[in-house]
């Protein structure tokens, strides 16, 4: 090695051809690992070689490049940059290595090694910072956590200590509070949320239970109640959310993974067959909600003049069944015919997030939020409607007044509880685990409104709606009252 010529030559010891002597010179240091006490020794060596080394100019080799940092800063280490941040007496000298983190000793199970090794010495005098944005040499699967580490010559393996990853959205980067030669681990296992499938099941079930009663009410209640047309179109809309959500559920339900395992149990034709379930009939659930707003507002913009019964029927059928079903089909076909990975995830069983406006997922997403604001929308102008024209002595009129406040009240409560969920179910999907707390606290939360749905549908439409508890108790009583007349004439 010379540095009279300004420049610093290393006898590349990291050719690739020579893999197997390293691995083969002497054994590991500890049963189950998987490098040798050479690849240490060369490491140090280095280390120390550029400590003393006076290097003037960079030198870059196949397997192995070294550079004098300006101004703290190296970048190009085979796609590697290093900023530190310290009071510095002399130079700042890097190295990056090419292979060398395939023959050092990793005794870590869980972990795995997936970058490159990176060492930088320098005189450093107080506190200081280094940042390495490291060239992951694998992607990095979703909920999977980086560890950024050094090597620690004391215990012959890595070590976090004094180091940290800056998270998803800098993926490769590492901060350090001391020099050394660093690198970064992979687990080999992704995160898991806490007793998320017990609460998913627990959820659903009450959900599936709830909608059933829902259907229920429905069919008893249906003569009493359905006393004009819009009170037709509430009702219809009401019935076939319920069923969407219902079927969308045993969906759920039956693709959910359990806690810490790593598959469904599902084939991915199964996965793919819930996947469209699940995407047609949340998006029908949703266009049948536009369908009852929209029809209410045209209502109201034309004075609650009569319109059939056949008329809103196959106009929210077309809405609520057509619409969605063109969507599912075309993007399916679009999507490699409903390719795993492209269209849905085997992992979630659900459709695919790719990044910003990329990803089967949009297809459910843009649909949805341009309903939530179009219902918004269409219940400012009811509502302003109705004030407009609420000394209309037309008792027909009036009973149509009546029952689309009705209808306001359901989509009005029904619109945040579908929409809210459903922009969490975003966010969820945007941050995977290793944000921390908030993507933990974000999945709680949009599993315990989306599997709770079909409860917030009976509490808030049946329920709280005093006429139909009326109507099903005097209904209930008939039942009950003949059922006794009954039993009478036969005891006596």
């Amino acid at each position: 090695m010379d540095g009279e010529g300004g420049g610093v030559c290393f006898l590349n010891l990291l050719n690739k051809s020579l893999e197997s002597s390293w691995r083969s010179s002497l054994p590991p240091y500890t049963q189950g690992g998987n490098g040798s006490i050479v690849a240490e020794n060369y490491l140090l060596s280095v280390e120390k070689l550029i400590q003393k080394s006076n290097i003037r100019t960079d030198s870059e080799k196949e397997n192995l490049i070294v550079k004098n940092c300006t101004d703290g800063k190296c970048v190009d280490l085979f796609n590697i940059s290093v900023s530190l941040t310290a009071s510095v007496s002399g130079d700042i000298k890097t190295v990056a290595y090419k292979y060398l983190q395939n023959y050092l000793p990793n005794n870590d199970s869980e972990r795995t090694i997936n970058s490159l090794v990176v060492s930088t010495a320098a005189n450093v005098t107080g506190e200081m910072s280094i940042v390495i944005d490291f060239q992951l040499q694998s992607p990095r699967p979703r909920d999977v956590e980086l560890i950024c580490v050094f090597w620690d010559s004391n215990t012959h393996a890595w070590s976090d200590e004094g180091c940290s990853w800056e998270g998803p959205f800098s993926e490769g980067r590492c901060v350090c509070t001391h020099l050394s030669s660093f690198a970064i681990l992979m687990s080999k296992t992704p995160l898991r949320v806490p007793a998320l499938s017990l609460l998913t099941t627990v959820g659903l079930s009450i959900s599936i239970a709830s909608l059933i009663i829902i259907l229920a009410i429905e069919m008893t209640v249906w003569k009493q109640v359905v006393k004009t047309n819009t009170l037709y179109l509430r009702h219809t809309a009401q019935v076939n959310i319920s069923v969407c959500l219902l079927v969308a559920d045993i969906c759920f339900l039956a693709s959910s993974k359990p806690d810490g395992k790593e598959s469904h149990g599902q084939t991915t034709v199964w996965c793919r067959i819930f996947a469209v379930m699940m995407h047609f009939c949340y998006l029908a659930m949703f266009f049948w909600m536009l369908a009852l707003s929209t029809t209410l507002l045209h209502q109201a913009v034309f004075l609650f003049h009569k319109v059939s019964k056949k008329t809103y029927l196959r106009f929210s059928i077309f809405l609520g069944y057509i619409c969605p079903l063109l969507i599912v089909f075309i993007t399916f076909l679009a999507n490699n015919a409903g390719a795993e990975g492209s269209y849905f995830s085997e992992d979630t069983c659900w459709l695919v997030y790719a990044g910003l406006l990329k990803g089967s997922i949009f297809t459910f997403i843009l649909p949805v939020g341009i309903i939530v604001f179009f219902n918004i929308f269409s219940m400012l102008v009811v509502i302003m409607k109705l004030l407009e024209h609420h000394k209309n002595d037309d008792t027909q009129t009036d009973k149509e007044k009546a029952a689309a406040k009705t209808v306001i009240r359901s989509v009005v409560l029904l619109t945040p509880i579908f929409g809210v969920t459903w922009g969490f179910g975003l966010a969820m999907m945007i941050l995977d685990l290793t944000s921390g707390p908030v993507a933990y606290a974000i999945n709680y939360i949009f599993i315990i409104l989306n599997a709770f749905q079909g409860f917030y549908i009976l509490l808030t439409t049946c329920l709280l709606i005093n006429k139909n508890v009326n109507k099903m108790t005097q209904r209930f009583d008939v039942i009950s009252d003949s059922a006794v007349q009954r039993l009478l004439l036969v005891l006596l």
